[in-house]
C-alpha cells in the first residue's frame, strides 16, 4: 500500500482524495491546509497539519505528497517535499514560470523522488484511441492541429478566491484552462520551434488574459493553431483537438473533448468509423483521470519507475504557455530551443 497525503485543501484537493480513495493500491493518511476550519472534515479520518514542515516530520510513514495549493506555490512546497524524499504528485499547471518549473524537476532529481504531473487528458478513451493511431502511423505526414477551449468563466468564478486570475498565483486561461489541451498538442505533435501569439483580457476583472490565440511551429514542420478563451456566453461551449495529415484526419469535441467527430484514415471503411463512435459514446469518461495519475504513482513506487506523466511532461506546456505569453506582449515570434521535449509515454 502507498501512503499519500494532500496538501492545500481546496476544490481539487476533493478530487485528489477520491482518486486515493477509489484506487485500490493507495491510502490516504494526512492532510494539510494553512486554514484549520478546512480540516475539519477530515479530522478524526485522517491525520491533519496546519504546517506542512510539521506534517513531513512527523509522518515518517509517508510516501507521497499531492501538491493542491494554487500554483505560484508549488514551487517551494515542491523543494521542501522533496528535501523529505517525498514522491510528488503536483496538480496542474506545475508551476507559473519555466524556471521554477526547471526547478521542481532539478529537486526531484537530486533527491531521488519520483514527480507525476496532473495531466488527466491524456486518459480519455478517446485520447488514448487517437494516441494508438498516432504511434501506429495512420496519419503518415502532419500537416497540422487545433486546439480550441471556449469555455465560461464568468466574474463570479474568479471573485471566489483572491489569487484566482492573478499573475502571480493562477494565470490566466492558457495557463489555467487550456494547459490540459496544450499538453495534448506537444504529446501528440512534439518539439516547438516556434510561436507567435495575441492574448487580452475581455470581460473580466483580473489580472491575467481571459481570451488568448497562437500560431505553433512544430520541429518537424507541421503548424498548431490554438484557441483559449473564458469568455463564452453564457455556460462551456467547446472543447476540441483537431489533427490532420496526408492519410487521416480527427477532431475530437464536445464541451470537454470526450466525443469523435471526424474519424478518417485511408483505408478506415464507414463501419469500422461508426463502430468507434459508438463505442465511445457508450463509455466517453472510463476512469477518472485523476485516478489513473494515483493509480500510476502507487504502481510507480512499487516497482521503482517513473510515473507516465512526468515532471518533463509537465514543464513542456509551462514553457510552451510562456512563450506564447512573451509572444503576446512583446508582439514577435518567439523562438524555442530543442529542450522543449515530452516523452509522450502512451498509457500501458
Amino acid at each position: 500500500m502507498t501512503n499519500f497525503a494532500v496538501v492545500g485543501m481546496g476544490f481539487i484537493a476533493k478530487k485528489h482524495i477520491q482518486a486515493i480513495e477509489d484506487a485500490p493500491d493507495a491510502k490516504l493518511i494526512a492532510v494539510c491546509d494553512t486554514n484549520p476550519d478546512r480540516l475539519t472534515e477530515y479530522e478524526g479520518k485522517v491525520n491533519t497539519y496546519t504546517d506542512l514542515e510539521d506534517m513531513l516530520k512527523n509522518q515518517e510513514d509517508l510516501d507521497v505528497v499531492n501538491i493542491c495549493t494554487p500554483s505560484g506555490l508549488h514551487a517551494p512546497l515542491a523543494d521542501l517535499v522533496a528535501r523529505y524524499k517525498k514522491h510528488i504528485v503536483m496538480e496542474k499547471p506545475m508551476s507559473l514560470t519555466t524556471e521554477d518549473s526547471e526547478r521542481i524537476n532539478q529537486a526531484a532529481r537530486e533527491n531521488g523522488i519520483k514527480l507525476a504531473v496532473v495531466h488527466p487528458n491524456r486518459f480519455r478513451p478517446v485520447i488514448q484511441l487517437l494516441r494508438k493511431e498516432m504511434d501506429s502511423g495512420k496519419f503518415g505526414k502532419l500537416s497540422h492541429a487545433n486546439v480550441t477551449v471556449r469555455w465560461n468563466r464568468n466574474q463570479e468564478y474568479y471573485d471566489q478566491a483572491p489569487w484566482r486570475g492573478t499573475k502571480k498565483f493562477d494565470g490566466g486561461v492558457l495557463m489555467n484552462q487550456a494547459i490540459h489541451n496544450l499538453d495534448l498538442l506537444l504529446w501528440f505533435m512534439g518539439p516547438v520551434k516556434s510561436v507567435q501569439a495575441m492574448a487580452a483580457t475581455r470581460f473580466r476583472n483580473i489580472e491575467t488574459e481571459d481570451l488568448a490565440a497562437g500560431v505553433v511551429e512544430f520541429e518537424s514542420g507541421a503548424l498548431g493553431i490554438i484557441e483559449a478563451a473564458t469568455t463564452i456566453y453564457p455556460k462551456n461551449l467547446e472543447e476540441s483537438i483537431s489533427i490532420f495529415g496526408e492519410t487521416g484526419s480527427v477532431k475530437i469535441s464536445g464541451r470537454n473533448a470526450n466525443f469523435i467527430e471526424t474519424w478518417d484514415f485511408e483505408g478506415v471503411s464507414d463501419e469500422e468509423r461508426e463502430s468507434l463512435v459508438q463505442m465511445i459514446k457508450a463509455d466517453p469518461f472510463g476512469k477518472p483521470g485523476h485516478q489513473w495519475i494515483i493509480e500510476d504513482m502507487a504502481q510507480a513506487v512499487k516497482e521503482n519507475r517513473e510515473p507516465i506523466v512526468t515532471g518533463e511532461d509537465g514543464l513542456a506546456p509551462v514553457r510552451l504557455i510562456n512563450a506564447l505569453l512573451e509572444s503576446a506582449e512583446t508582439g514577435k515570434k518567439v523562438q524555442l530551443d530543442k529542450e522543449m521535449n515530452v516523452h509522450g509515454n502512451s498509457v500501458k
